[in-house]
């Protein structure tokens, strides 16, 4: 892998060609705005699409990898970029390495994405902000060992999107949530395998990712830690925090900027820094999610995610200026971000929300339809509208492996966090969905609460 190069700004450098891995929704829409002065060649599938999540099958993450490095040569790419979580961050670890181009070692990506191993690390070097851990000693489908202490946090050793991860109470809850059918079986071997693979060549003390583990379970204000790694110093860009639906684990909002005391934002930076340290990760893109508790003042870390948090992105950019997309593209090709120009911020808030059915036996709203569109990008211009109608098996899936259905994303800004609420109320109105701020007073009283009195103008502002 070849030494970081610190060139001019990036507005200053020559359309340079990259290639970018499995590039798509948040990730693909701000690499457009930034296409005028790249050229990318594209590579991967969309997992969450028919018929491009077909390519699934038979799935070989090593020889994706190998025909990217060579396409890479050829091409003559500056760097290459993944924030996919899945396979899109090891494929571009290892493309790098295989091209000699500027990016994080794999094993720091392998280290931070097998849940178990960087439990085992954490605990090593930064104890006091890790959970209490252990490896849930059962395949698939297999019976549940005895003694194992009640409730307790279950999730895979290796999976996205909060996959299969949820809390149980006694051993009958553990062992339903863990009975597989066929199809489910087929689709959690094809998505870890990939990983398995590379991670058997790359560290094999890991041991296997086909398998669960559990976690001391722990309600109390969830947020996440962003930043990247230059020249192995660490840069933090900012804080946002998470908003649940009252009574779950599953995410209403996401906001910037943050309501975390500063404080309590540099330990957290300090956990980061003593951890990627340890797994090697000394270039690129990371986020950290972890809980607060106020009351006790405990700090500890969910997990590390060795990427960009992609839908963060969007709410830098309104709420600080910063284009954290075109900081990836800086770390692959060996720039120094800090040289990058910030822009005017256009919001005082933003947050990323949530549409989600968290009963089976809702009924879920329907896809708004072309006028609601129109009116949507007529009276709200900022707005950036996702939506992921599902049916029968895959919305059955959606319900078991992650506790709820997730049918929309909108993301606004607005002068501050009142103002936004307004303008969230109202879009919601138009699009027919129910706005995600119902029982806020509800969920901060069962998570934890936050004082007003804290500082905000502080904390408008990112880390340096």
């Amino acid at each position: 892998m070849t030494e970081p190069r610190r060139p001019d700004a990036l507005r200053h450098a020559r359309r340079e060609r990259l290639g970018l891995l499995f590039d798509y929704d948040w990730d693909a829409l701000a690499h457009q705005a930034l296409g005028q002065r790249f050229a990318y060649d594209r590579a991967g599938f969309d997992l969450f699409s028919f018929p491009s999540n077909a390519r699934l099958i038979n799935f070989d993450l090593g020889a994706f990898a190998a025909k990217q490095a060579r396409r890479a040569r050829q091409r003559g790419w500056s760097g290459v970029v993944s924030h996919h979580e899945q396979f899109g961050a090891l494929a571009a670890a290892l493309v790098a390495e295989a091209a000699g181009l500027p990016g994080t070692a794999p094993e720091a990506v392998i280290a931070c994405q097998h849940k178990l191993h960087a439990r085992r690390v954490l605990q090593r070097v930064c104890p006091e902000a890790n959970l209490r851990f252990s490896d849930l000693d059962a395949h698939y489908g297999g019976p549940i060992p005895a003694g194992l202490a009640y409730p307790s946090y279950v999730k895979p050793v290796k999976a996205a999107f909060s996959v299969l991860a949820r809390p149980v109470r006694h051993e009958r809850e553990l062992h339903e949530h863990t009975r597989f059918g066929k199809r489910e079986l087929w689709v959690i071997r094809r998505l870890v395998e990939p990983f398995e693979r590379i991670a058997r060549q790359r560290l094999p003390g890991v041991g296997t990712a086909h398998r669960m583990m559990l976690e001391e379970p722990l309600r109390a204000p969830q947020y996440n830690l962003d930043g990247y790694v230059f020249d192995g110093r660490l840069h933090v860009l900012g804080i946002v925090d998470a908003v649940m639906y009252p009574g779950t684990q599953a995410f209403m909002r996401w906001d910037l900027p943050s309501r975390l005391p500063t404080a309590v934002a540099e330990r957290a930076a300090d956990v980061a820094r003593k951890f990627l340290a340890a797994v090697g990760f000394t270039h690129g893109l990371f986020n950290m999610e972890f809980f607060h508790e106020p009351a006790s003042e405990r700090l500890s870390v969910i997990e590390f995610n060795p990427r960009l948090a992609s839908q963060f992105g969007d709410l830098y950019r309104r709420v600080h200026g910063v284009d954290a997309h075109e900081i990836g593209l800086a770390l692959a090709m060996g720039q120094d971000p800090a040289a990058l120009p910030r822009a005017e911020p256009s919001a005082g808030a933003a947050s990323s929300f949530v549409y989600r059915t968290t009963d089976a036996r809702d009924t879920i709203p329907a896809m708004p339809g072309p006028w609601q569109r129109a009116r949507l990008a007529r009276e709200f211009p900022d707005a950036m509208l996702f939506t992921y109608p599902k049916s029968g098996h895959s919305l059955a899936r959606d319900f078991k492996w992650l506790g709820s259905h997730r049918y929309g994303i909108l993301h606004l800004g607005g002068r501050d966090a009142h103002d936004l609420r307004r303008r969230c109320e109202a879009a919601s109105a138009i699009l027919g969905w129910p706005a995600p701020y119902a029982g806020e007073a509800q969920h901060a009283a069962v998570h934890g609460t936050f004082d007003p009195s804290d500082a905000l103008a502080a904390r408008a502002q990112p880390l340096r």
